[in-house]
């Protein structure tokens, strides 16, 4: 496959859709299952699947068969984009839950002055109502209901993007009217 591989990427370097067609039936199933086991979100992985073979399309011309072969070169994007994609949820994950999951975990410890809890949980209520609804709704599906971004992206019909922007910008403002708690 290795030759037909080099070939199809010669082809797509001037190009040719057919043999992009091609390249993309041969190596795809290999991408898509390493990228998969990687994110273990089907979601995630489609998507950085699409970016992989986006980029490959792009950049074609770039392949040098000196350096290893084409399994090889896609191997590599994929799962250094799958990485990095990993890296990226780890790090959003952990920035936009600080803050919530801190005042909300707080309240319940045990052994805690129930009434300390109940203001802490009136105060989170009292942030999220002074949120946009829009971000506010985001953040309640994200932590009440468990969704993922890309599951509150379909639930209503919006962009990624725009559930992110709005996830991080009422992260952002819940932080500034919660200020200093713990």
């Amino acid at each position: 496959m290795s030759n037909d591989g080099t070939e199809l990427l010669r082809r797509m370097a001037g190009g040719d859709r057919d043999a992009f067609a091609a390249f993309y039936d041969a190596y795809a199933p290999l991408a898509f299952g390493l990228i998969r086991r990687i994110l273990r979100n089907a979601a995630e992985a489609e998507e950085v699947f699409q970016e992989v073979f986006w980029e490959i399309w792009q950049s074609a011309a770039d392949y040098d068969p000196k350096r290893g072969s084409p399994e090889a070169w896609v191997v590599v994007r994929a799962k250094s984009r799958g990485i990095d994609r990993a890296r990226a949820i780890r790090r959003r994950s952990e920035m936009t839950a600080g803050a919530l999951t801190q005042v909300v975990t707080a309240a319940r410890e045990p052994g805690r002055d129930p009434g300390v809890g109940a203001e802490e949980r009136g105060a989170v209520r009292g942030a999220l109502g002074q949120l946009p609804q829009n971000q506010r709704e985001i953040i309640e599906l994200a932590y009440f209901d468990g969704l993922t971004q890309t599951e509150i992206a379909g639930r209503l019909n919006q962009p990624l993007g725009t559930v992110k922007t709005r996830m991080r910008l009422g992260m952002d403002k819940l932080r500034s009217l919660m200020g200093p708690r713990r």
